[in-house]
C-alpha cells in the first residue's frame, strides 16, 4: 500500500465492503460484523436499502455498537434467539493468514460474532491488505475473552504456552468490559502462533476461559481491498 494515510486506508475498507456487498441478495438474514470495516459496510448496506435495491433484509448485530449504528441507519434486526439460522454473516478481521484462518476481537465482540458465524451457511470476511499475515499472531495479541472470577489464573497458563497476557483496559486503571460483562486478556505472540488449533484447544478446555479470538476453518471468502484494487481469497 503506498499511501498509509488514514483517508487512504478508509477507502481501501469502503472498497472492500462495496465488493462484499455484492453477495447479499434481498431476503437474506444477515450476521452483522463489529469494527470499523463493519461501518462502512452498514453504510453501504443501508443506502442499498433506503434506495431499493435490495429489501427484506434483516440483520443480527454482534454487538451493542452495531445494534446502535443499524438502528441509526434503519437496518432492521432480529436477535440469534429469534433467528437462529443466518444465510450469511458479514465481518472484519484483525489478521487473515493464506488458509483464511482469522484473529478477531480487537473490537472486544469476539465471543458474540463466533455465535454468529457458526448460525451461517457462509461466512465472508472484508479487509484490507494490512491484515495479511503468512501467521497469526504476528502483528495481533489473540484476545481471549475470561469471565471475571479469578482471571488472573489465566495469566501464568498463557505465559506458559508462549504468549505475554496483557489485561485490556478501557482507561488507565479500568478493566475493559465486553458486552457480556467478561474480561480481556490480549495474548501477544513474539512469533506469531505456532500450532492456533492446537492452542484453541487447549484453551477451550480451561475453565473460566470462554472464547478466544481464533476464528479457525470458518470464514470461505475474505475480500481484501488493496492499494491496485479489490481481490478475492478463497479457502484453499
Amino acid at each position: 500500500m503506498s499511501d498509509g494515510s488514514v483517508t487512504s486506508v478508509e477507502a481501501l475498507k469502503r472498497a472492500a465492503s462495496a465488493e462484499a456487498l455484492k453477495h447479499v441478495e434481498s431476503g437474506m438474514l444477515l450476521g452483522l460484523g463489529t469494527g470499523s470495516t463493519m461501518a462502512h459496510f452498514l453504510e453501504l448496506l443501508a443506502d442499498r436499502l433506503s434506495g431499493g435495491e435490495l429489501a427484506d433484509i434483516v440483520g443480527v448485530p454482534t454487538s451493542e455498537r452495531t445494534a446502535q449504528a443499524c438502528r441509526g441507519l434503519g437496518i432492521p434486526l432480529s436477535s440469534l434467539a429469534e433467528t437462529p439460522r443466518l444465510d450469511l454473516a458479514i465481518d472484519g478481521a484483525d489478521e487473515v493468514d493464506p488458509s483464511l484462518d482469522l484473529i478477531k476481537g480487537l473490537g472486544g465482540a469476539l465471543l458474540r460474532e463466533k455465535m454468529v458465524v457458526q448460525a451461517a451457511a457462509s461466512f465472508i470476511v472484508i479487509a484490507d491488505e494490512r491484515k495479511l499475515v503468512r501467521r497469526l499472531g504476528e502483528r495481533s495479541p489473540l484476545p481471549v475473552e475470561v469471565v471475571p472470577f479469578g482471571w488472573q489464573s489465566h495469566v501464568g497458563v498463557l505465559e506458559g504456552l508462549g504468549a505475554r497476557p496483557v489485561l485490556r483496559e478501557s482507561a488507565p486503571g479500568e478493566a475493559y468490559r465486553t458486552d457480556n460483562g467478561n474480561l480481556i486478556l490480549d495474548a501477544h505472540f513474539a512469533d506469531g502462533i505456532q500450532d492456533p488449533a492446537g492452542l484453541e484447544r487447549t484453551l477451550s478446555l480451561r475453565a473460566g476461559v470462554v472464547d478466544t479470538g481464533l476464528f479457525l476453518d470458518m470464514a470461505r471468502l475474505a475480500v481484501i481491498a488493496t492499494s491496485t484494487g479489490t481481490r478475492m481469497m478463497e479457502r484453499p
